[in-house]
Parts: structure tokens; sequence; C-alpha cells
């Protein structure tokens, strides 16, 4: 099985460009982690030793097993996936003539609408970087940037200076399975860029040379982790109570796009999603926002109906 799994990671990486993010995703849900045992590990301990020995009832023991762990719903049905791919792979190789899992369903997930900032809270946000500091002017443009232009934090940091188009204020973004897709950023953001390129940039690079967009202090390219921590840092001195995550600044743009009249494919173009179910999810955060101002802003939805005799 070993040699199997070691020919599906190469068939992610190569043939289906996975992102080393998937990778280590579906690496740790069919290996394991110290708390939880992967899906092979789990077929070591019951004495399986061949993948045409699994079948319906191994797996629904593996589900059992991950719910007894108090796993939630979303991450089970992550493993899930990852195994259900696997096994796609299989057929797909005719190393097996039948998927297990094909009659095997997910667990349903609870739904989630997903956090946003507030105007007042973004424009708090923005304001906090010292923009006098390289690291500050840095900051500003990346926060900017994220709200602008509803960047995934993988793609934000992987950006390279020729995909920067300050003219058109475009960007070109090479999103999830290798997709390309323009992005738009707006004046605040493009001035924030501009700031950043000209003065901040230079000043962290020290003389080195590097292709990539956002550096750290030493001159490399920053990580999803550092952008992670620098936005903690921003929304903790901007008072903002909610878990700040760089997900939540997408989550964000496009609820201010659509808010603000957005048609909804457009917004499903610019934040790269091969699906309008995606992308849908956002109309009910925007209606749930629309009610909220409703609620606070219309004198009948503010006070109690009067009865039928009273009038």
């Amino acid at each position: 099985m070993q040699e199997v799994f070691n020919r599906y990671i190469n068939y992610l990486e190569v043939e289906r460009n996975a992102s080393p993010y998937t990778v280590r995703n579906y690496v740790t849900d069919l290996l394991g982690s110290k708390r939880i045992k992967g899906f092979f590990t789990f077929l070591t301990e019951k004495g399986i030793v061949s993948i045409n020995e699994v079948d319906r009832s191994v797996l629904r023991d593996y589900l059992l097993y991950l719910m007894e762990q108090g796993l939630v719903k979303a991450s089970i049905a992550r493993k899930l996936s990852a195994i259900r791919s696997f096994f796609r792979y299989l057929v797909r190789e005719k190393l097996l003539t039948v998927n297990p899992l094909q009659t095997v369903s997910s667990p349903k997930l609870d739904k989630h609408l997903p956090s946003f900032l507030t105007n007042g809270e973004i424009t708090s946000l923005l304001a906090i970087p010292d923009r006098a500091t390289p690291q500050g002017q840095r900051d500003r443009a990346l926060l900017e940037l994220l709200y602008a232009s509803g960047l995934r934090v993988s793609e934000l940091v992987k950006l390279n200076l020729d995909q920067i188009n300050t003219d058109s204020r475009e960007i070109r973004v090479w999103g999830k399975g290798s997709k390309e897709r323009i992005v738009l950023m707006g004046e605040p953001a493009l001035r924030a860029l501009s700031v950043y390129l000209n003065d901040g940039r230079v000043n962290l690079l020290g003389g080195k040379s590097s292709d990539a967009l956002f550096i750290n202090r030493y001159g490399g390219r920053l990580t999803e982790r550092s952008v992670q921590v620098i936005l903690n840092q921003y929304a903790t001195m901007a008072g903002i109570e909610k878990a700040v995550h760089p997900h939540m600044l997408r989550h964000t743009f496009a609820t201010h796009l659509l808010d603000g009249g957005a048609d909804l494919r457009v917004v499903q173009e610019l934040l790269g999603h091969a699906s309008l179910a995606s992308t849908q999810i956002y109309t009910h955060v925007s209606k749930s926002q629309a009610q909220k101002v409703y609620r606070n802003a219309h004198p009948m939805a503010q006070e109690p109906i009067a009865k039928s005799e009273d009038r």
C-alpha cells in the first residue's frame, strides 16, 4: 500500500497540479497525526494489508472511530473526501474495479454564514499600520489589497512584481487548480501599494533582489503564517473583538460588493469560484445585513404593531 500511496501523491502533484497545502492535507488525512489515526494506520491496526480488503464496513468502522474522537462533521467530511479521492485514483488506475465509497455518504454539514467585518471595522483596521515605517507601509498595502481584491492569502503571498499592473489596477492571479484570473484594486489600494513599492519594499530588501511582491524584514517572501500574525496584531490594536483571519477579508470583500449592488456572477469571477453555488452563500449574508439595517432604520420595524382596535 505504501507504493500505491506514493504513486497517488505523485499523481496529485504532477497530474492534478494540487497545491502543496492540498497535498499536505491529503497526506495528513490518510497517514494521520499524533492525535488522530490516519486511514492507513487504522487499516494496519485492523490487520488489513491490501486495498482489496477494504469494504463498506471497514469505512463505517473508521468513520465511527473519528466520531468517537470528537471530530466535528467538517473534519470528518474532509478526511472522507481524501479517502474518496484516493479510491477514485485506484479505480482510474485499474487497481480496483469497484469503489467501496460509492454508497458511503459524507456527514451532513451544519451551514454557517461566513463572518465578515463591518464598514467601521475594516476602516479601523486599515488605519492602524504606521505608514512612516517600511513594515507599516507593507502591511497597509497588504491589508488594502486583501480587502480590495478578495485574494486568498495563498494567492497573496505568491504574488510577484510582474503580476501587478498599476496602470490598469489589475492583478493577474493563479488560483486553485492553477486557474488564471484577473482581480482588481481600487484607488486606496493602489496608493498604498505605490508607497510600499517605491519606499517600504526598497528598504526591506536592503540591496537584495527578489521577485516577490510582499517580503519580510530579511528580504524573503512573506508567508501565510506571517500574514495571519500581522492581521491578528492589527485587529487587536483596532479593538475588533472578532477572531479575524485573512479569509475574513475575502468574505468582507464579497459581502460589501453584494451590499453595494454588485452582480453575483461578477463577484463569482472576481473570487475565482468555479461554481456559482460557492458565491451564493454571500447573498444570505447580504440579506441578513439588509434585515438588520431595516430593523434599525425603519420606524415600523422598531415598534410593535398596534392592535386593530387601537387604530
